[in-house]
């Protein structure tokens, strides 16, 4: 497995949590990562994006101003530290490595997935 995504949970409404994607093989130094989430009985769905400085992020609208993304390029690691969790928050959250170095938002533009982690946000 490349991408391997941990730090999911089950948490309280108003609560944190933050995801950890490693990439053990170090292959995404040069491409841009993101973080997309699929609820049960729903589609996958672009979460946040970061570009492969790590300079440039992009969220959807639902996770603006809550979520934020970050990356540690010497350990190969990306990070999702999310805040004031929403039942709606619950789902498996993904990691990718992009296709390219720019941020992207769709899922078709990545090419390499983790396993996923669970994040269960309980009103």
């Amino acid at each position: 497995v490349q991408l391997q995504a941990s730090g999911g949970g089950l948490v309280q409404a108003g609560g944190s949590l933050k995801l950890s994607c490693v990439d053990s093989r170090r292959t995404s130094s040069n491409n841009a990562m993101g973080w997309f989430r699929q609820a049960p009985g729903k589609e996958r769905e672009f979460v946040a994006a970061i570009d492969w400085r790590g300079g440039s992020t992009s969220y959807a609208d639902s996770v603006n101003g809550r979520f934020a993304i970050s990356r540690d390029k010497a350990r190969s690691t990306l990070y999702l530290q999310m805040n004031a969790l929403a039942p709606e928050d619950t789902a498996v959250y993904y990691c990718a490595t992009a296709l390219s170095s720019a941020v992207a938002k769709d899922a078709t533009r990545y090419r390499y997935w983790g396993q996923g982690t669970l994040v269960t946000v309980s009103s």
